[in-house]
C-alpha cells in the first residue's frame, strides 16, 4: 500500500527542514492526502487500460472486459482470452497486446509482484520488462501501491511545473534540473512528488 497519511507528514515535515521553500509552500497548500493503490496484477492492468483514455472511460472498457472474461484479478483470464475478445471489450490492438504482456509474465512467474527487488532502480528495470509499462508507470506504481518513500517521477510534468513553482524557478526546470534538485531530499522523495501534484491541484484551483 502507499504512503499513509503519517508518513506522509512525517516526511513533509523532514523536507520543510532540509528545504525551507517546502515550509513556505506547506503554509498555502497545506498536507496531501494519501494517495493509495493495492499492490499486484489488477492495479497494473487497471494502469494499461488507462492509458491515453478518460476515467470514466477506463471504467467503460474495464466492466466490458469483465463481464465478457470474467475475474479480471487472475492473470489467466487475460491470457486464455482471443485477441477478437479483448478488441471486442474496446482495448486497441496495441493496448490488448500489453495486456496480455503483462499477464503472461505474471502467469510465467518471471514477474513477482509479491517479491519485487528491494532495490527501486531493479524494481523499475522489472515492471518496465511489461510491454506498456514505462518509468512512469512503473514509479506510479512503486509509490502508490507499495509506499517505496524515495521513488521520484522526475519525468512528470506537473512535478516540474510545480517544483519550479516550489523552488521559485522563472521557468518550467528540466527533468534533469528536477533530479539534481531532488538530490538533498533523499530518501523523501515520494513525499516531496505527492506534495507538489497536491500543490499543482490547488495552484490549479487559484487560477
Amino acid at each position: 500500500m502507499g504512503l499513509s497519511a503519517a508518513q506522509l507528514k512525517a516526511s513533509i515535515d523532514a523536507l520543510t527542514r532540509i528545504e525551507p521553500a517546502f515550509g513556505r509552500a506547506l503554509e498555502r497548500a497545506g498536507y496531501p492526502a494519501p494517495r493509495i493503490r493495492d499492490r499486484g496484477y489488477e492495479t497494473l492492468l487497471r494502469t494499461i487500460i488507462g492509458q491515453q483514455v478518460s476515467v470514466a472511460a477506463a471504467q467503460s472498457i474495464w466492466n466490458k472486459l469483465a463481464a465478457a472474461l470474467g475475474d479480471l484479478t487472475d492473470p489467466g483470464t487475460v491470457a486464455r482470452a482471443t485477441d477478437e475478445t479483448l478488441r471486442t471489450a474496446g482495448l486497441s490492438r496495441q493496448k490488448a497486446a500489453y495486456a496480455r504482456s503483462l499477464a503472461e509474465e505474471v502467469t510465467s512467474g518471471r514477474l513477482d509482484l509479491e517479491h519485487l527487488p528491494p532495490d527501486d532502480e531493479e524494481a523499475i528495470a522489472a515492471l518496465t520488462h511489461i510491454k506498456g509499462i514505462g518509468r512512469w508507470s512503473a514509479e506510479i506504481y512503486l509509490l502508490f501501491a507499495e509506499g517505496r518513500p524515495d521513488i521520484w517521477p522526475a519525468g512528470d510534468l506537473a512535478v516540474q511545473i510545480e517544483i519550479g513553482r516550489i523552488m521559485g524557478d522563472a521557468e518550467r526546470p528540466t527533468e534533469k534540473r528536477v533530479r539534481e534538485l531532488a538530490e538533498a531530499w533523499r530518501p523523501h522523495r515520494g513525499a516531496a512528488a505527492i506534495f507538489a501534484w497536491h500543490h499543482y491541484k490547488v495552484d490549479m484551483a487559484v487560477i
